[in-house]
């Protein structure tokens, strides 16, 4: 069975060890995710690079509920 681990950062993304498949809503694959060994994920809304985490959050002092 292969490890995946999913760690939500105080204010900032998902991060996400492991490997996965990231597709979007039709279920296409999103290029970019699966070569990497972990992705960061966007939970604030102002990433220039949706879905992925650019360090947005911290210029916009997301605060996660």
């Amino acid at each position: 069975m292969t490890d995946v681990k999913i760690t939500i950062r105080p204010n900032g993304p998902y991060l996400i060890a492991g490997p996965v498949e990231l597709v979007d809503g039709a279920g296409n694959a999103v290029s970019g995710a699966g070569d990497k060994p972990m992705i960061a994920l966007c939970r604030c809304g102002h990433s220039a690079n949706k879905p992925f985490c650019d360090g947005a959050h911290a210029a916009k002092d997301f605060e996660a509920e």
